[in-house]
């Protein structure tokens, strides 16, 4: 049976609706070159969908809640920030352009929290099972990358996309690390 890998307790729920606001607002491309893909449908659909959850208060009390309260960066890659999900939209389903399972956001050294992307995710398994003929699932047009198990995040094997909607990313809207993003300003546990 499948165990629901972003499940936590409702404390850490509660602790998300008493987080600072961060004002955000989409930060794209200062160059003409790149501003088309960053108005593309997709990106600007992204956008309106998501809006309200730039504040993560909205987006815990809405169902979104972290698995864990840690920021994911990698040495030379970037970030990816915290990932933040709503488990009642994860599934093995074709996901929706509109209905991002994960928001991302990135930490501030205040506790706040900006919302920078999304990420769609689909469990491997129930879409193998539902899709005999290998085909991979896909959001309005882009194809999402197999995450195998085992993985660092400690999930099982998932289907997974990022649509780096409201922090431009010079790698590409859906490359899985944003040179954008970073993981510095997140505040350290204390030392015991």
């Amino acid at each position: 049976m499948y165990k629901n890998p972003y499940k936590t307790s409702l404390v850490l729920a509660l602790a998300l609706l008493a987080l600072p606001v961060a004002s955000a607002h989409a930060e794209g491309p200062e160059d003409a070159h790149n501003q088309g893909a960053w108005n593309s449908p997709f990106l600007v659909q992204v956008r309106q969908a998501t809006a309200p959850y730039k504040d993560i208060n909205v987006a815990a009390q809405a169902g979104w809640f972290g698995r864990d309260s840690f920021c994911v960066s990698g040495e030379d890659q970037g970030g990816m920030g915290v990932h933040v999900a709503n488990p009642a939209l994860i599934g093995g389903n074709q996901p929706k352009v509109s209905q991002p399972q994960v928001l991302i956001y990135e930490p501030e050294a205040d506790g706040s929290m900006v919302l920078v992307g999304v990420e769609y995710v689909v469990v491997a398994a129930a879409w193998n099972a539902a899709h005999p003929d290998g085909s991979t699932p896909s959001v309005g047009g882009q194809l999402m990358d197999l995450i195998t198990a085992p993985n660092r995040y400690g999930l099982p094997a998932v289907y997974s996309l990022h649509a780096w909607a409201w922090r431009y990313n010079p790698k590409g809207a859906f490359a899985q690390w944003n040179s954008n993003v970073t993981c510095a300003k997140q505040p350290l546990p204390p030392m015991s």
